[in-house]
């Protein structure tokens, strides 16, 4: 073990701001001064030995003058400085004054203040040196029979610690543990005995768990945790015990500790795969979920239920359980419920459906008009987005749905009421039995609507879908009352000039006495203040967009109007109703055109929408039945493909997500029996305690890919050259918030180096965690060296740093060899992710920082260059495939990625390919970065320049 991993137990705040005190001062205070001048030398002289310094001459000072201190904190800090002190000489060999400390310390073993012997206990678990400890053994055994439970249970801590590293010195610790055991009351001291006995005598520790199963729920919550780690471990390396402790398990799923229950569900998960196992586990899994409080435990928790849903033998199991994974709404957090409706709608099934939309029903009605969370909208928007999705997988509940979700359209959130809209359009489409529904709760609710953007998408839902004279009257109607009084401009200027009044009995409020600056009374009449606000609230919400300056609106008006009237004048035979009609549409299509032309809207009408409404007017002027076939029908047919190919996509996904769960055996592949299993074979399943273990260590082994230059050796970056007097090399492991530098140093001169020191810095988000330590190298000899640097925000940052040494035996100055720099790949720390089109265009509007970078590539295919980019950025393309498919010159597509700190990184490729050039022409273009950050729009852009040609291997 090198020193930069051996186990720190005692970490010290250093001041650097002092300057470091003289050896004779300190051994002046150490042999003459109080109590408290004594403390603060001892204090000094800790320091200075962990910053390097050797102090052999105190060493008897302090034997002589501080060990015989009865003082407590004295007595603390005497462990501290005996712990890091060099205790052996030069050539390995014991310091002859350390038999002294040894008898102090086997007279602490012996003292009354329980607290002293406890702590001399936990002390004795960090040497390391036999001999030492051997003068000790007696006094440690006695501590087991001590009346107090600190002692008894530092004592076999002790035990342990020096049974693993000497076990020469008590041979006999598993069974002097395990009669301590058998008579021991208290359950810390129980739970350290039984931790022992798992690492050193396991069979020990089965035979004591054999004796008192039946009692394993009485036990306190850190004995019952150790005992479902034995469980696991043997189960895990000697199946055919599971049947014994199986039983022990279940009964562990009723502690009271939340802590065991859950570490009993995961290991019940592991030792049978029985429906009734998993249910249980599944069950104590929910329950854990809405007891705790911690939206944090919440998810991890939710995670496991995820695993086991992805299992495909358990899937079934799960879905018998959706009701009560549905009880998890109840938490406030957005996450933990955007995580259990995503886990519902996986699990949900034929049986199962109607009562899940019920209860999404209920949860969709809770949040009408309940403003007191601010993710009350956000979680609407998922509720309506789930029952979106059922009622295309389950079309017979989508009459049930449909009149809850379209009181929403009028909601002031225009997020929640697009999504019902867009659900609404899909619905109208699909299911033809529920037309006439949908446009008589559209109708209902039409005059409601407040936004403009849900306006214009119901009009066109009315206008497409309204196939009854009756349907068109009342569009007709509601168009009317929602445009108001025509025509617009001649209304606007009466009510301007005060010829035409919105009321006629204008009433006058109470007159209000105000108080000027001078102090003296003015009055305010009610009339003048509040006619203005009275004409803004009165007007009609059609009228009120137009009039804003929204024209867009007039546009889908006039093509509603077009169909409508198409169709009214196909259904109805008498030609004067049929003219009257085509004449007030055509008046409702001119006046909006003349309010266009004039001076009141706030803003004027575009081009586009004058040539959309006149387009209309001329359709219905003429009347041809091409224009009646383009208008009536293939809108229609456009919206279907649209639909069908949306539909074909998930349907793939789905399908791609089920071929990765489902577990293909070959016809070939061999059949393993557990009986004729070897033991090794066996033992090769991953251990869940080692592996989580690991995971909190930052040392997850993951598993190399099965390219040779993604292994290893492609993250080893050399740091000097190899006719410089040290060599480095470094091997950057990225562990998600942090990277290990494992840097190896070789002595390349024939010369002793002494003080051989790693001096590291960082540029970027980075942060340097501890100073490495300075090692002795002998000729020709190598070291590793490790350091530990932080990661704060994702881009793109550089280490770099310098390697100083004496050498042994000159009189020269210090030498020093400049490292190369080490830069660090923002790649490490970008995953693809995906999200809607409308959260996509939302980013892009939110995100101030934008990054353009032109493509320079040797690339000659559209579609490869997009996949090239893809590949080298981790993002994901969320255009369409069919969008992309095809050939025709140009591309445009949508990227997004996120990374591993919550930040979002857009993009926008638009590529073409210059076909006047030539087939062998390479991709022109840009790509547009937006990011939150500056630093991570900045890195993607250098990422993607660094990247884009593509290198002829």
């Amino acid at each position: 073990m090198t020193a930069a991993e051996n186990v720190c137990y005692t970490l010290i705040n250093v001041p650097m701001d002092s300057e470091p005190p003289s050896e004779i001062t300190l051994k002046a205070d150490l042999e003459k001064g109080d109590v408290k001048s004594k403390t603060e030398a001892l204090k000094k002289v800790i320091i200075m030995i962990l910053n390097g310094e050797k102090l052999p001459g105190l060493l008897m000072t302090i034997i002589r003058f501080v060990l015989p201190l009865q003082d407590h904190t004295i007595k603390k800090l005497l462990l501290v400085f005996w712990e890091i002190v060099p205790k052996t000489t030069p050539d390995g060999k014991l310091l002859q004054e350390m038999i002294l400390v040894c008898d102090a310390y086997r007279k602490d073993l012996q003292h009354p203040n329980e607290f002293i012997r406890g702590s001399t206990l936990r002390f004795l678990c960090k040497l390391k040196e036999a001999e030492l400890l051997e003068p000790l053994m007696p006094a440690i055994r006695a501590c087991l029979e001590h009346r107090h439970s600190y002692v008894r249970r530092n004592a076999v801590l002790a035990i342990y610690t020096i049974y693993r590293n000497f076990e020469h010195l008590i041979p006999d610790a598993p069974e002097l543990i395990h009669d301590f055991l058998v008579n021991e009351k208290d359950a810390s001291c129980k739970r350290n005995a039984f931790m022992m006995l798992i690492h050193a005598d396991q069979d020990r520790a089965l035979d004591y768990l054999s004796t008192c199963i039946d009692q394993v729920q009485t036990f306190g919550d850190i004995l019952q945790l150790v005992i479902v780690e034995l469980i696991y471990k043997v189960c895990h390396a000697n199946p055919s015990e599971r049947a014994r402790f199986i039983r022990c398990i279940y009964n562990l799923l009723q502690s009271s500790s939340p802590a065991v229950r859950y570490e009993a569900a995961g290991t019940l998960v592991t030792l049978s795969s029985a429906p009734t196992a998993i249910k249980a586990a599944a069950q104590c899994y929910i329950d854990l979920i809405i007891k705790e409080s911690d939206n944090n435990v919440k998810l991890i928790v939710l995670d496991r239920l995820v695993e086991l849903k992805d299992h495909p033998s358990h899937e079934r199991v799960l879905q018998d359980l959706v009701m009560d994974i549905l009880r998890v709404l109840s938490t406030p957090d957005l996450e933990v419920r955007k995580k259990t409706l995503q886990l519902a709608l996986e699990l949900v099934s034929t049986r199962n459906v109607e009562e899940l939309v019920i209860v999404l029903k209920k949860e969709v009605i809770k949040t009408n008009n309940v403003t007191e969370h601010e993710d009350t909208d956000k979680y609407r928007q998922l509720l309506v987005r789930t029952l979106h999705s059922c009622s295309v997988r389950f079309p017979d509940m989508a009459a049930n749905v449909i009149p809850v979700l379209m009181e929403f359209l009028s909601d002031s959130n225009e997020a929640a009421a697009a999504d019902v809209l867009e659900f609404v359009r899909e619905a109208v489409q699909r299911f033809d039995h529920l037309r006439p529904l949908i446009v008589e709760k559209m109708l209902e609710v039409f005059h409601a609507i407040k936004s403009v953007k849900i306006y214009r998408g119901a009009l066109w839902i009315m206008g497409e879908y309204c196939s009854t004279k009756e349907d068109i009257n009342s569009v007709m109607t509601e168009v009317r009352r929602s445009l108001g009084e025509v025509p617009i401009v001649e209304t606007e200027l009466k009510k301007e000039s005060g010829e035409l009044k919105p009321e006629d009995d204008v009433t006058v409020g109470p007159a209000q006495k105000l108080v000027t600056e001078m102090g003296t009374y003015a009055t305010q009449s009610a009339l003048s203040s509040s006619r203005p606000a009275k004409k803004e609230e009165e007007r009609p919400p059609l009228r009120g967009f137009l009039l804003d300056g929204d024209f867009y609106v007039a546009a889908s008006l006039a093509t509603t109007l077009t169909k409508i009237a198409l169709r009214y004048v196909a259904l109805v035979q008498e030609k004067r109703k049929q003219n009257s009609f085509v004449a007030e549409a055509m008046l409702l299509m001119a006046t909006i055109l003349h309010l266009g032309k004039s001076s009141l809207p706030k803003k004027q009408i575009t081009d586009d929408d004058v040539d959309r409404i006149s387009l209309c007017l001329k359709v219905l002027s003429e009347c041809s039945p091409l224009m009646n076939e383009i208008f009536n029908k293939e809108c229609r047919q456009s919206l279907s493909h649209m639909l069908s190919a949306k539909l074909e996509e998930e349907k793939l996904s789905q399908k791609k997500e089920s071929e990765k769960r489902n577990v293909t055996v070959q016809a070939d592949d061999p059949i393993s029996f557990m009986q004729l299993t070897a033991k090794n074979e066996t033992a090769s399943k991953e251990d869940q305690f080692q592996l989580s273990l690991l995971a909190a260590m930052g040392t997850t082994q993951r598993k190399e890919a099965a390219d040779p230059l993604a292994s290893k050796l492609n993250k080893v970056t050399q740091l000097t050259g190899f006719s410089d007097p040290v060599y480095a090399e470094a091997y950057v492991h990225v562990n998600q918030y942090d990277i290990v530098l494992d840097v190896l140093v070789v002595n390349q001169t024939g010369d002793t180096l002494q003080n051989c020191t790693l001096e590291l810095a960082t540029l970027g988000d980075l942060k340097l965690v501890e100073k490495p330590s300075p090692l002795t190298l002998a000729p020709h000899d190598f070291a590793n060296i490790k350091a530990n640097v932080k990661v704060a925000s994702t881009e793109n940052g550089i280490i770099f740093g310098n390697i100083v040494y004496d050498v042994s035996g000159a009189a020269s100055d210090r030498n020093c060899v400049v490292l190369s720099d080490i830069h660090i790949d923002i790649m490490d720390y970008i995953q693809a992710a995906s999200c809607s089109d409308t959260e996509f265009r939302q980013m892009w509007a939110e995100f101030e920082w934008e990054n353009k970078v032109t493509v320079n590539t040797n690339i000659t295919d559209l579609n490869e260059y997009l996949q090239h980019i893809l590949k080298s950025t981790n993002m994901k393309c969320l255009t369409p495939e069919k969008a992309l498919s095809g050939y025709c010159g140009f591309m445009a597509a949508n990227l997004y990625a996120r990374s591993i700190f919550g930040e979002d990184a857009l993009a926008n490729v638009s590529i073409e390919k210059p076909i006047h050039l030539g087939p062998e022409a390479s991709v022109t273009g840009h790509i547009r970065i937006r990011a939150k950050s500056q630093g991570m729009a900045l890195s993607l852009g250098d990422k993607i320049n660094l990247s884009q040609k593509k290198s002829c291997i």
